[in-house]
């Protein structure tokens, strides 16, 4: 376990990823467009601490253009659990200085993506979200969980939950000064769709166990089934990613896949669950009909829910530049008080 504090400067630099060509034929839809052509998601998520863990463009965009100011507390690989394996789960704790609120603070479980298969909680792209989120006010933890193919689903929302709970316990509660009736939820990629699955499953009061209080998510492929796949035209890459994290006979369609309606967050959805941002690009990498249709049935069910899709073909939190930023803290900030 290690702390640090920044000191503000040029900020975190992240390895660039070489450019990829992107096709995409749109289709506008209401207020976004549905991808036709997507580039694999395996070939641009590289596993490690030094890399990002889904964007994909060498411009400096989205989260890059985050610059951390001084004097945030940074506790790195605390231990969150362990599994029966022996598996170790760890997170890192981004924080505002010491006595900055006289009261307790709201917290923010931060998700990493990566395909369910990669990615770090302290890669440079996902340590920036952790210290912006602290920036904004927020306890924010940034959560590593199994990874396949050492695990299937459902270890990773298993794991993510537990996470919310360890932040809920009294210890954390007192060390990092936050409220626990207000944790809320971000991720991004794959781990949009465990956010999303944080904030729609379980039942009772959004307080308790490891229930989330709201729900930021960026590019989320939150429909995991047939239906889903074939209303966007989905590539075998994509179905392929699924069918690995789902651990489904190898059908190119899958039909044969019934875990898949457990792992997808609409499924799950009453008038229970919290408020959700959903962040998606027009022309990206997972369709946008996935987030549409994800806010659609929020909406249904009487779910207050934010749609943002926004210019362009980045993906998860390449997306998220200042504006993004500020819209995604002022949803957090209403609804987690």
């Amino acid at each position: 376990m290690t702390s640090t504090r920044t000191t503000g400067g040029p900020g975190i630099r992240a390895r660039r990823i070489a450019p990829a060509a992107l096709a995409v034929i749109a289709a506008v839809i209401g207020v976004g467009a549905l991808s036709g052509f997507h580039l694999p998601l395996r070939e641009i998520d590289p596993q490690g601490p030094d890399v990002a863990s889904e964007v994909a463009s060498a411009e400096i965009i989205g989260i890059r253009t985050f610059t951390a100011p001084a004097g945030l507390d940074v506790h790195a690989d605390l231990e969150y659990g362990t599994r029966e394996d022996g598996t170790l789960l760890t997170l890192d704790v981004c924080a505002p200085p010491a006595g900055a609120l006289a009261t307790a603070r709201p917290a923010v479980v931060s998700i990493h993506g990566g395909s369910w298969a990669r990615g770090d909680k302290a890669n440079a792209d996902w340590r920036n979200v952790c210290l912006w989120l602290a920036s904004e006010g927020f306890v924010a933890a940034s959560v590593n969980y199994r990874l396949v193919p050492d695990v299937r689903f459902p270890a990773a929302i298993e794991d993510v939950a537990l996470a919310v709970e360890w932040l809920r316990a009294p210890e954390q509660v007192e060390r990092f000064g936050i409220d626990p009736a207000r944790i809320g939820a971000f991720g991004g990629s794959a781990g949009g769709n465990l956010a999303a699955l944080l904030g729609t499953t379980g039942d009772g009061p959004l307080d308790e166990g490891s229930r989330v209080a709201a729900v930021a998510e960026l590019s989320g492929p939150v429909g995991l089934t047939a239906h889903d796949l074939d209303a966007d035209d989905a590539t075998p890459w994509l179905r392929g990613i699924i069918r690995d994290y789902l651990d489904c006979e190898p059908d190119p369609s899958l039909e044969l896949c019934p875990q898949a309606m457990d792992a997808s967050p609409a499924t799950h959805i009453d008038e229970s669950d919290p408020p959700v941002f959903i962040g998606h690009a027009e022309q990206e990498i997972v369709p946008a009909g996935q987030s549409q249709r994800f806010a659609s049935a929020l909406a249904a069910a009487g779910v207050p829910v934010e749609l943002a899709i926004v210019p362009g073909g980045e993906h998860s939190i390449g997306i998220l530049d200042e504006a993004l930023r500020a819209r995604v803290a002022a949803f957090l900030r209403a609804h987690l008080g």
